[in-house]
This record gives C-alpha cells, sequence and structure tokens, in this order.
C-alpha cells in the first residue's frame, strides 16, 4: 500500500497513543521496580517481604489485569470509550499512590488490585480505540505506531522511577499517579469517542459469559481449573508443605470426579448440574501451551532486577562509566550516608551473634555496593570495636563495588524492541508461524540461560546486557507470531473471539511465573545458592514449551478443525 492510497490517521488515535505513554509510564515505572522494593529491607524504605510473598502478588495480581479485559472490555463497548477512559484513570491514580503508603502485605495487596482494576479498564479501550480509528488502509501502521508508543513508555519509565528512587521510594509512586492524573487531561478534553453510542452498545455481560463458554469452557471447568492453580500457588508461597498440597490435590480431583459422575448430560441444566466441559479443545490446549512462553518471558520484569542486585557483578559497566562522572552518578548512585548507617547496623548485629557474613552482604546489596564476604566479614568486625571508621569504609566502598541500577539495564528490553522490532518483523514475515514461534520461544530460553553465566563472570554487566538482548530478540520472534498462529486457525467468523480470549495465556503465565519466582530465587538461587541454576531451571522451562508447541501441531487438531466438526455434527 503507498502512502498515496492510505487513510490519514485521525486525531482521536494519536490521543489514545498518547495516553498510552504515560500508562506504559506509570506501569513500568512502579513493575520493573517491583522486585526491589518489596524485597528491600524496611529500615531502607521498601517492605520487606519474603520472596514467596513477592512472587504470590507478582503471579496473582497482573493475572486479574490481563483477564478482567474480557469483562471491562463488554462495558466499554455499552457505555462509552471516553468514560471507561476516565473510571480507570479515576481507579488507577489513586492506587498508585497508596501502593507507597502501605507497609503491610493486605494492603500492598488491595493498592496492587486497584491498580490491575484500573489498568484492566484501560487495556481493551486503548487497543479498541486504535482498531476503530484505523482501517484495511493504515491498520498496520495504527498498530505499529501503537506497539512503539508502548516500548517508549517501558523504556522511560523505568529510567524515571530509578532515578527519583534515589530521592526516596514514596517517590515512584508518586510519578506513576502524576503520570496518569496527567492522563485525566487528554482524556476529558480531546478524546473523541470513535463509537455512535446510540447505535453501538455492545454485548451485554451475559453473552459475554456465553462466548467465555464457547470458547474456554464452562463453570464447572472454571472451578476445576482455578481451584488446581490456587493450591498450587499456595504451595509456591509456602502456605502449605509438598505433602499436604498432594493430600489436598487428592480430595480436591476425587470431589471433582464424584460431582461430575453425578452430574446431566443436559447442557441447559444448571450450571452446577453440569458436566466438566472444555469450550474449543484444541485452543484451550494451545493456550495453556503458550502460557509456558509467557511464565518464562516475565521473569526479565520479576526475576532479573533483584538477580542482578543480588547476585551480578556490574563493575565493568561501572568502569566503563567511570570517564563520565554525570553519567556515572546517574546509573550507578550510592548513598554514602545510608551505607555508612547500615554498615554501623550490620557491625552491630554480626558482634552480637544475631547476623553472619553472608546475611550482611544480601543486606548490603540494597545500598548498591556489592562487596565480597571475607571483606565485609573483615570490616564490620573492625567497625564494631571502632565504630567511628564506618564512614572511612563507606566512602572507600562507595567508590570501589558501586553497582549500576538493574532497572536500567532491564532497560535495553523497550530499546531493542523500538529500534528492531520492524527489522525482525519484515524478517520473519516470510515463514510460517509456528516454525518462526517455536524458535522465538528457544531463543527467549537461551537468553535466559546466559542470564545465568552471569553470576560469577568477569564482565557481568556485559553478560547480563547480552542476555537481555537476546531474550528481546526472542520476545520481538514470538510475540507477534504467537498472535499470528491463532489468527491462522481461528474461524473466520469468529476471528475477534479468539483474538480476544489469545490473552488468556498471558494471564495464565503471570499466575504461574510469580510463584515459580518466589520459589526458586528461594530455594535454588538463595537456599541452595545457585543462581545460575535457576536460569537453567527457567531456560528448560522455555525449551519444553517450545517441544509442546511443536506436538501440538504435529498430533493435535486445529481448532478450526475442531470447530467445522462440530458445526458438521449439528447439521447431521
Amino acid at each position: 500500500m503507498t502512502s498515496a492510497g492510505r487513510t490519514a490517521l485521525p486525531p482521536t488515535f494519536f490521543v489514545a497513543n498518547t495516553m498510552e505513554i504515560f500508562e506504559r509510564l506509570a506501569w513500568y515505572g512502579f513493575f520493573a521496580l517491583s522486585s526491589l522494593y518489596m524485597t528491600s529491607p524496611q529500615n531502607q524504605g521498601g517492605l520487606g517481604f519474603s520472596e514467596q510473598e513477592r512472587g504470590l502478588l507478582q503471579g496473582m495480581i497482573p493475572f486479574f489485569l490481563y483477564l478482567f479485559p474480557v469483562l471491562t472490555g463488554a462495558l466499554a463497548d455499552r457505555y462509552g470509550y471516553r468514560k471507561m477512559f476516565l473510571v480507570a484513570y479515576a481507579i488507577m491514580c489513586p492506587s498508585y499512590y497508596l501502593l507507597g503508603q502501605v507497609d503491610t502485605f493486605m494492603g500492598f495487596f488491595v493498592a496492587f488490585m486497584g491498580v490491575a482494576v484500573g489498568a484492566a479498564c484501560f487495556k481493551p479501550v486503548v487497543t479498541g480505540t486504535v482498531a476503530r480509528t484505523t482501517d484495511e488502509t493504515n491498520r498496520g501502521l495504527g498498530f505499529g505506531i501503537f506497539y512503539m508508543m508502548v516500548n517508549i513508555g517501558g523504556f522511560l519509565g523505568p529510567f524515571i522511577a530509578g532515578y527519583v528512587r534515589a530521592i526516596s521510594w514514596d517517590w515512584v509512586f508518586i510519578m506513576s499517579a502524576f503520570w496518569i492524573a496527567v492522563n485525566f487531561i487528554p482524556a476529558y478534553f480531546f478524546y473523541k469517542e470513535p463509537t455512535d453510542q446510540s447505535q453501538q452498545k455492545g454485548k451485554p455481560l451475559k453473552a459475554v459469559f456465553q462466548d467465555i463458554q464457547e470458547v474456554l469452557g464452562n463453570a464447572r471447568f472454571a472451578i476445576l481449573f482455578f481451584g488446581t492453580l490456587v493450591i498450587l500457588m499456595s504451595y509456591g508461597a509456602k502456605w502449605i508443605t509438598g505433602e499436604t498440597t498432594l493430600i489436598i490435590y487428592a480430595i480436591w480431583f476425587a470431589a471433582h470426579i464424584i460431582w461430575d459422575k453425578l452430574a446431566s448430560t443436559h447442557k441447559q441444566a444448571p450450571w452446577y448440574a453440569q458436566k466438566i466441559s472444555l469450550g474449543n479443545k484444541p485452543f484451550v490446549i494451545y493456550l495453556l501451551i503458550l502460557s509456558g512462553m509467557w511464565m518464562v518471558y516475565q521473569q526479565i520484569f520479576i526475576t532479573l532486577p533483584i538477580y542482578i542486585r543480588d547476585f551480578v557483578d556490574t563493575s565493568d559497566l561501572v568502569l566503563m562509566l567511570a570517564p563520565y562522572p554525570d553519567l556515572l552518578q546517574f546509573f550507578a548512585p550510592v548513598d554514602v550516608s545510608l551505607l555508612q548507617a547500615e554498615l554501623t547496623r550490620l557491625a552491630s548485629e554480626v558482634s552480637s551473634g544475631t547476623l553472619n557474613a553472608k546475611q550482611a552482604y544480601f543486606e548490603l546489596v540494597h545500598t548498591k555496593v556489592m562487596v565480597p564476604s571475607i571483606e565485609i566479614s573483615q570490616a564490620l568486625t573492625a567497625i564494631a570495636q571502632t565504630p567511628t571508621i564506618a564512614a572511612q569504609y563507606a566512602q572507600t566502598w562507595a567508590v570501589e563495588y558501586r553497582q549500576v541500577n538493574p532497572e536500567y539495564l532491564i532497560g535495553l528490553n523497550f530499546l531493542s524492541i523500538v529500534v528492531m522490532q520492524l527489522m525482525i518483523s519484515r524478517f520473519v514475515e516470510r515463514f510460517q508461524a509456528l516454525p518462526v514461534l517455536v524458535g522465538g520461544t528457544i531463543i527467549l530460553a537461551l537468553g535466559t540461560a546466559i542470564g545465568g553465566i552471569a553470576h560469577g563472570a568477569i564482565m557481568g554487566g556485559a553478560m547480563v546486557l547480552t542476555s537481555i538482548l537476546v531474550f528481546s530478540i526472542g520476545e520481538m520472534v514470538a510475540s507477534p507470531k504467537s498472535q499470528e498462529y491463532v489468527a491462522s486457525f481461528a474461524p473466520n467468523d469468529k476471528k475477534a473471539m479468539f483474538m480476544g480470549y489469545y490473552f488468556v495465556s498471558s494471564a495464565i503465565g503471570f499466575l504461574l511465573a510469580g510463584p515459580l519466582s518466589g520459589y526458586l530465587y528461594s530455594e535454588v538461587a538463595k537456599g541452595a545458592d545457585r543462581p545460575d541454576l535457576m536460569w537453567y531451571i527457567i531456560g528448560a522451562l522455555g525449551l519444553l514449551t517450545a517441544l509442546g508447541l511443536v506436538l501440538f501441531h504435529k498430533f493435535g487438531t486445529t481448532p478450526q478443525a475442531e470447530d467445522n466438526a462440530l458445526e458438521l455434527a449439528e447439521i447431521n
């Protein structure tokens, strides 16, 4: 399509994309630093949560964020996009602010859920606006611009948040709330409704639930599936033991088998009297397999930042920045007074026997220095005897052992997508969707394995940047093709419905990624002192997902084939 034959994009399209940038500034400004904040000690402004608590929050809340748009999208169609934008901002703005004010697990859970509900109201409306303000002549360009706006916000958000967290953690959440507050201006004054609400009322919620049953499964299946996940998450959060988990699972599945035996075969029976039923079985299986890819993908945001903080020596990057003092101070700031106070405190605790050198090491990394445990032990012993020398050690270590903020390294993911996505998409568009999807998933797995090598490497900073770059290439290859593969087999009259439920795989991936991160980080990275093995396990799960996709394509019935078979059976 030439530019002469392309319809001009309307002002509302650009208003929506502007709001997308600010919303992504808020989300990634918080989420890219969330692992660091939740696990930082309370005396340093963090929450002091355990790895299991962190993983549970990072799994459960984003799960609902990606699941709720099924309903909020229907509400937007019925009541108007502009109203839904304003509702979204009214929920998100105070929720982001409250995230920085609460210091208990339940308080943070409630505020985080508020962010998820608001974001779930926002997501389907902004993508719906892009879809409704483009046509066949400019839709590719429109979504390309939109995807770039997403990653521009994702790139800038952590950088700004990383800068203000040097002032105080509170400012991270104040900035996120501010970005959302800014969005009230374009939403109220400049956004024009892209639909005629007198003509377009959208589907009633009853029809939405009927669609869910048709595509995914009935209420009985939902209860079985979500109950199974809740039990698994409870084990990952260490709320129950492995033995208790097995007993609960045995009772859970036995109860559903008995329930199914007593259930009716009639589809018109009440939901509780129906047998367990999947919707489009191959499509559900595909979503479950694909959730493995998203589970691996999410580790770059929820596990990699704390892994870099705790285990990766980025001194090589600090050395590269040394000739540029202003850049060094931006990328690798150290609060010397905080470091001095921590050294004095830790020396007292080590002297009293309540803390050892290894534990002191994991306390000190929060101050953005990475000091060998042997040197920590010697220094804390000396400081316990002469507390005044803590200032000298703080000054020395701030120069010799300072580290680059993890969130700045994660920004390479977004920057590489902005720069390379178009080129990579043009290269892989000539190939069929499934081989490219499998290849992209394997590249994702390779990127995580390289991240494991960064632990203990002489060029740890360069190695972790290489890991992020390889990982990002895998994302750029796999993510678009995972959607294209759905489009290739979805029935022609139901493509929109199938694409809408495609994001359920992201929701499930989030739900699994959080507890997996919490468990592996606590038990393998820290407990067994094998952070490299943690990443090899995550990479292996990526390879297992790639194998599952190959087997599904080779032996599974395609969703379209099953749908056609059902239609033929109904005709007969």
